[in-house]
C-alpha cells in the first residue's frame, strides 16, 4: 500500500484508556480515524457522538477483515492484547498495542516474530517515554550534568483504580520500569518485589519493587491503588546533582538540585573523617506544554510511513514484559531475588543490550496521564 496517503486507522476498545487514542489520532491531520470497535453499544454510541463520522463495530472480526485499516491501536484488558493484536498483524495492519504489552513472553514473542514476518510495524504504548520532562531528563543525564546515578526511586499511588484481571504491579509499574530503563540505558537483570492484596483476595493493590542493573545501578518502586493522595513523582540520585520528576506539577515538573554528599579520599583517624555536604541552587527547566500521546501517536504513524523501527517497538514491550514476569515470581515467592532471564538464551543471567534508540520529535511536551487499558 502506499504510504503517501493519508493513513487509516481503527481503535477497538472504547473504555478508559481507548477513548484518549481516538481523541489523538481523530486530531493528527495525516491519520483518518475511521473505525471504532467495542463490545459495548452505549460506550461506542457515545463515541460517536463525539466523533461525528466515525463508524462503530461491534464484531472485531469485521474489523479487521474488509474494513480497508491500514493500522490498527488496541485498548483493551490485557488478557486480549495478543489474540487481537495477533488477528491484527495476520490481516496486514500496522499494530499498535497499550501497555503491557501481553500477559507472557512468549505471547510477546510470538506477536514480535509475526509482525517481523508480515513486514508491518508494531509498537507498544509506553507513553512516558514521549513526555518532554522525561526525555529532558535523559537529555541532562546524557550530558552528564549530574555525573554517574546513584540510585532511582519512583513512587506512583492514587485510590483506585481497581482491576480484577491484573495486579498493581503490571498495572502502574510499566510506567516506573520503562521510564527507568530508559533513563538507566540498560535493562533490569534482577527483581525484588513484595506486595498484598487488602480488596480483592489474590490481586495485589501495594506493592514495593527493586530493581538490580547489570552495571550495578539500583532502583526502587512503590505502586499503589490504595493511597489517598495521587503522586507521581520519581527520583534521580547522581553523583554530581539531584533531580525530581514530579509529573503532578502544572509548570516546574522537573527540578534540578545541586546538592551531593562526598567522602574523604584519605584519613587517619576517626576524628579526622567528615562527610562533605554540598549545597547550591536548584533550577527547573523549562518545558512546552503539549500531550505526550499525541507524540506517541505521531509518532506510530511516522513509524508505518517511513518504515522505521519505533522508539518503543515489540521488543521494547517485550523486555518489559520480562521484567513483570520477574517481578510476578518474586512476588510468589515472599519477595525473593529473582533473575530477569532471557528467554532467547536460558544461559543468559542478565542482558546488557540496550535498544537501538530512534529519533523522535525534539519538540518538548508533556507528560501524558497514565496509561491504563480498558
Amino acid at each position: 500500500k502506499s504510504m503517501n496517503k493519508r493513513l487509516k486507522v481503527g481503535v477497538v476498545g472504547c473504555g478508559y484508556w481507548g477513548p484518549n487514542l481516538i481523541r489523538n489520532f481523530r486530531s493528527l491531520p495525516d491519520c483518518e480515524l475511521t473505525l471504532v470497535c467495542d463490545v459495548d453499544q452505549g460506550r461506542l454510541a457515545h463515541q460517536q457522538r463525539l466523533h461525528p463520522g466515525i463508524g462503530i463495530e461491534l464484531d472485531y472480526a469485521k474489523m479487521v477483515n474488509g474494513s480497508g485499516l491500514d493500522a490498527i491501536a488496541i485498548a483493551t484488558p490485557v488478557h486480549l492484547h495478543h489474540t487481537l493484536a495477533k488477528q491484527s498483524l495476520l490481516s496486514g495492519r500496522h499494530t499498535f498495542i497499550e501497555k503491557p504489552m501481553a500477559p507472557s513472553v512468549a505471547e510477546c514473542d510470538d506477536l514480535v516474530q509475526t509482525a517481523k514476518q508480515e513486514k508491518l510495524t508494531l509498537m507498544v504504548g509506553h507513553t512516558f517515554l514521549y513526555s518532554a520532562p522525561v526525555r529532558k531528563i535523559k537529555q541532562i543525564i546524557d550530558a552528564g550534568d549530574i555525573g554517574d546515578i546513584r540510585y532511582i526511586s519512583s513512587r506512583r499511588l492514587n485510590l483506585g483504580l481497581f482491576h480484577k484481571d491484573i495486579n498493581v504491579v503490571w498495572d502502574l509499574a510499566p510506567h516506573d520500569i520503562s521510564i527507568i530503563q530508559y533513563l538507566m540505558g540498560e535493562e533490569a537483570c534482577a527483581v525484588n518485589c513484595q506486595g498484598c492484596a487488602d480488596i480483592t483476595p489474590g490481586v495485589e493493590d501495594v506493592s514495593n519493587m527493586s530493581l538490580y542493573f547489570p552495571s550495578g545501578g539500583y532502583a526502587t518502586v512503590h505502586n499503589s491503588w490504595l493511597d489517598p493522595r495521587k503522586v507521581r513523582e520519581m527520583t534521580i540520585v547522581g553523583t554530581k546533582r539531584m533531580i525530581v520528576y514530579d509529573d503532578l506539577e502544572p509548570q516546574q515538573k522537573i527540578r534540578v538540585y545541586d546538592v551531593r554528599v562526598e567522602t574523604p579520599p584519605h584519613y587517619d583517624t576517626l576524628a579526622e573523617f567528615h562527610y562533605s555536604y554540598h549545597h547550591g541552587d536548584m533550577y527547573a527547566p523549562h518545558i512546552q506544554q503539549e500531550e505526550a500521546l499525541g507524540v506517541e501517536c505521531q509518532h506510530f504513524l511516522d513509524s508505518i510511513r517511513h518504515g522505521r523501527k519505533p522508539l518503543t517497538d515489540g521488543t521494547d514491550g517485550r523486555e518489559l514484559i520480562r521484567v513483570l514476569e520477574a517481578a510476578s515470581e518474586s512476588l510468589r515467592q515472599d519477595g525473593a531475588r529473582v533473575t530477569v532471564r532471557d528467554t532467547t538464551d536460558p544461559l543468559i543471567v542478565c542482558s546488557t543490550q540496550v535498544s537501538e534508540e530512534v529519533a523522535v520529535s525534539e519538540d518538548d511536551v508533556s507528560a501524558a496521564p497514565e496509561t491504563v487499558s480498558a
